[in-house]
């Protein structure tokens, strides 16, 4: 029941906050240049061979949700670096702490209520974007749900890292921290893209390397192979190539590193001095 709690006004704070809003308000500006870029690109290939036309606008709905995947991620990061860190630097904390309610159940609540606000930030997101796609140019992506999952998947992954870097650095730290680890994933992610394109071996396990350091990016690619058309995935009319596709396994591997960096940040946190 504690951690209910703790997740009810954690809702409520960061409405109070503002965060949710002004982060609907980012995604819904970046759902109507979404749709208005994508209306013009359905008038300019009106003329083009259908099948063509179909890869191509294909192309454009994965690239909408890769913005929406990446705006789901900083969401994930900006609305939680604060949370714990910032919290235990103020002092805070102890309004909480102090009250009849363990310190897990305070971690866990937090963590609850910001994976509801991710999940249904993600929801719209995704579902924006795919139904747009699909009412401008009749546009539809694979396993659309199989790859929202690795999506919020991938959010929550940054979310729980930026719990455990609360428990043990300051704000500032916490989010440059995690986000020069999800850049180093991101360039990795590029690297054995670019590696396996170019048959170069050594690029392909830089890449690997860098997933296995930080696997968010991992997740995303995983989910662009499983939301988009075999076709403008092989013939790379997507940014997105299915030259090297992180494996089933590389998706165990990420839930199991999310899965430690909550039970770390879970024992941490119990044992911080506040």
């Amino acid at each position: 029941m504690g951690a209910w709690t703790m997740a009810g006004i954690t809702f409520r704070e960061a409405a109070r906050k503002k965060f949710l809003w002004m982060a609907l308000a980012a995604g819904l500006a970046f759902l109507l240049l979404f749709g208005t870029g994508l209306h013009f690109q359905v008038k300019s290939l009106a003329r083009t061979n259908p099948l063509l036309r179909r890869q191509v606008l294909n192309g454009m709905l994965m690239v909408g949700l890769y913005a929406a995947d990446l705006l789901t991620v900083v969401m994930a990061v900006l609305i939680s670096v604060d949370t714990l860190s910032g919290e235990i630097a103020s002092g805070t904390i102890h309004a909480i702490a102090t009250k009849p309610v363990r310190r897990r159940e305070i971690l866990l609540g937090k963590w609850l209520g910001f994976v509801g606000m991710l999940a249904i930030y993600a929801a719209i997101m995704v579902g924006g974007v795919s139904g747009l796609a699909y009412i401008l140019s009749g546009a539809t992506a694979r396993h659309l749900l199989l790859g929202s999952s690795l999506i919020l998947l991938e959010s929550i992954l940054l979310l729980n890292l930026t719990f455990l870097c609360g428990t043990m650095f300051s704000t500032l730290t916490n989010g440059v921290l995690v986000l020069g680890l999800h850049g180093l994933a991101f360039l990795g992610g590029w690297i054995e893209q670019a590696g396996a394109l170019a048959h170069s071996p050594r690029a392909v396990d830089v890449g690997v390397i860098a997933s296995i350091i930080m696997p968010s990016e991992s997740l995303w690619r995983r989910a662009a192979f499983e939301m988009q058309s075999p076709l403008i995935g092989a013939i790379g009319l997507s940014p997105f190539s299915n030259a090297s596709v992180p494996s089933p396994a590389m998706v165990t591997y990420a839930a199991l590193y999310l899965i430690a960096a909550l039970a770390l940040a879970l024992r941490y946190f119990s044992r911080r001095d506040l």
